[in-house]
């Protein structure tokens, strides 16, 4: 696990401006593929309280700051392959879905220039605010059913982005931006895979939002201690997949 100044500089690299990635043919490109899993005993995440629109939303929410399988595996940690300059095309699309007063998916990841947009699929009012660090990326009041603004072009640079509704505090998503697609979000037993590398040696950077609470804000929405991050190096041989796996705690 990183130290707090590590983690400080991991999250610069992050927010830096996104270089120009070339796609090329990846004709003997190799993988890695790992798990995320979850060391010592977890913490105790207590619901969150909902605070209005109870007939959509209900009474309270499950944190999902820390989601574990039953082989403890972690759920929604993002994988990075880091510093790739050329490789396979992009072609993910993501959807950030205001769904019964929750965020769909907590944790998503994309490519700057990838297609993404932010639905509401709840007959009541959304507003969806995005920011890195304290400046804003996306505020987006959707105030019907179905929905739907595009994002793509507010996705310009690498980084964290932490997600609210201003009208729901409970509600908390986060959308990590690469500078590549060679990225992963990790299912429910805490896997990973990312294929179409280009043999070569890189690093993987493991991101996690962090799970150890700590209270609410001034408005009522629950903190967690600072999102973890580990590094690891890797190489990469044509048509073979390396494993890396991943420790919280």
């Amino acid at each position: 696990m990183l130290t707090l100044a590590a983690t400080l500089v991991v999250a610069a690299v992050l927010a830096a401006p996104a270089a120009a990635y070339e796609v090329v043919t990846v004709a003997d490109g190799g993988a890695v593929a790992g798990v995320v899993t979850f060391s010592g005993t977890p913490p105790r995440l207590e619901p969150l309280a909902v605070t209005r629109n109870h007939d959509v939303c209900g009474e309270q929410k499950e944190s999902e700051a820390l989601v574990l399988g039953p082989e403890r595996g972690v759920r929604g940690s993002v994988v990075l392959v880091e510093g790739v300059a050329r490789g396979k095309k992009p072609g993910a699309e993501v959807v950030l879905d205001n769904n019964r007063c929750v965020f769909v998916a907590h944790v998503t990841a994309a490519m700057t220039g990838e297609k993404a947009r932010v639905k509401n699929s709840d007959a009541i009012l959304h507003s969806t605010h995005g920011s890195a660090g304290k400046p804003t990326v996306f505020n987006l009041a959707l105030p019907g059913r179905d929905q739907m603004i595009d994002i793509t072009r507010r996705l310009t640079r690498p980084g964290v982005i932490r997600v609210v509704c201003e009208a729901h505090p409970h509600m908390l998503a986060w959308m990590i931006v690469h500078d590549s697609p060679y990225y992963a979000v990790t299912d429910e037993r805490g896997a990973f895979r990312i294929d179409g590398i280009l043999p070569g040696s890189y690093k993987v950077t493991m991101w996690h939002e962090g799970f150890r609470p700590r209270g609410l804000d001034k408005d009522g929405r629950p903190l967690y201690g600072e999102p973890r991050t580990v590094t690891r190096g890797v190489t990469i041989a044509p048509r073979v997949t390396a494993t890396v796996d991943f420790e919280l705690k």
